[in-house]
């Protein structure tokens, strides 16, 4: 088994970039997925959400990111609280998800905060899908229908291309077209696959 974090910058394809795994036969374990899964409504994880921050739920009993964003986006201490409720679920999630997957797989762990989180050594190589920031605000202006200015604060607010970069030892640059990434993808496979089995 080979076990891979995929990370990039918001904006920077790391979707398209973990799909493109997957099609080609990784185990994708996606962190924002999970992170969805694990306050669920009828959780525990929802439960100590709302424990922590109050009533930050949508009329129909889900859990209303929105509000959770505007709570924790900026407030360091709030932040952490509610990485301390959800990262240890994500993990435990993950670890089962894997522990499931064949002896010869490529495991892709996609987390997007997996600089920020200190996780890079807990895998056998890290993937950093990498474009420069202006490619990051023209993505998230044109596709998610952010500000300039929304977008380079969510830049900002997670690590630095650098420091990405520093903990990399595979780079993807997506800042082409989706058939330049398909190229680079099929140049990719075949080496993460044999060492896999």
């Amino acid at each position: 088994m080979l076990r891979v974090g995929l990370t990039g910058g918001i904006g920077s394809g790391k979707s398209a970039v973990s799909a493109r795994l997957r099609e080609r036969g990784a185990v994708v374990i996606d962190s924002d997925l999970l992170a969805r899964e694990v306050v669920a409504r009828g959780t525990d994880g929802l439960a100590e959400v709302v424990e922590a921050f109050g009533q930050v739920l949508t009329p129909d009993g889900e859990l209303d990111r929105p509000a959770v964003g505007r709570i924790v986006f900026g407030d360091e201490p709030a932040r952490r609280k509610l990485e301390a409720i959800i990262h240890p679920r994500v993990r435990a999630r993950a670890a089962e998800i894997e522990s499931g997957a064949p002896a010869d797989s490529v495991v892709v762990h996609d987390i997007p905060l997996l600089v920020e989180t200190g996780q890079g050594d807990k895998f056998d190589l890290v993937l950093v899908v990498d474009v420069p920031q202006e490619v990051q605000v023209e993505r998230l202006t044109r596709d998610r229908g952010m500000t300039d200015e929304e977008a380079k604060a969510r830049i900002a607010s997670q690590a630095t291309r650098e420091q990405r970069l520093a903990v990399a030892d595979l780079v993807v640059d997506n800042s082409g077209s989706l058939a330049d990434l398909d190229r680079r993808i099929d140049e990719l496979w075949p080496g993460l696959a044999a060492r896999a089995s």
